[in-house]
C-alpha cells in the first residue's frame, strides 16, 4: 500500500502527534527520524506527500529538499513538500517546497494544509 504521507522530522513527540493527527483523518502516515537516509526513505515509499523538518540531524530538510527536486524520476520530483521551520528559520532554505508550516502550528492548519495539497 502506497504512503499517503512521508514525514521527516527527528523529535518523536512532534512526529508522532503529527501521525496521530494525520491518521485520525484517514491517511497512511509513515514516520523516518533524521537526515540520514531522508531521500531513499522517499525513493522507498513514493508517498503522495512528504512534510519535511528543516532542520535535521545528519542532512538537513533543505539537502533533501534539493535532492528530491533534481531526481531523475519526474514523478518523485514532483512529489510535494510540505516543509515545517522554526520562527525566523524559512527563507531561502525552504525554497523549492510547495508549503511551508512555522512550528509551532495549530493542528487546524496542519490538517488544512495537507488536505488542500493531496486534492
Amino acid at each position: 500500500m502506497q504512503l499517503d504521507i512521508l514525514m521527516i522530522e527527528d523529535e518523536p513527540n512532534i512526529a508522532e502527534a503529527v501521525r496521530f493527527i494525520l491518521s485520525r483523518e484517514g491517511w497512511q502516515v509513515g514516520l523516518h527520524p533524521d537526515g540520514a537516509g531522508g531521500i531513499e526513505a522517499i525513493r522507498a515509499a513514493r508517498p503522495r506527500l512528504v512534510i519535511l523538518d528543516l532542520m535535521l540531524p545528519n542532512r538537513s530538510g533543505a539537502e533533501i529538499l534539493a535532492e528530491l527536486r533534481a531526481a531523475d524520476d519526474s514523478t518523485l520530483a514532483s512529489t510535494p513538500v510540505l516543509m515545517l521551520t522554526a520562527r525566523g528559520q524559512a527563507g531561502e532554505a525552504a525554497s523549492g517546497a510547495d508549503a511551508m508550516l512555522t512550528k509551532p502550528f495549530d493542528n487546524a492548519d496542519l490538517r488544512a494544509q495537507v488536505r488542500r495539497m493531496l486534492a
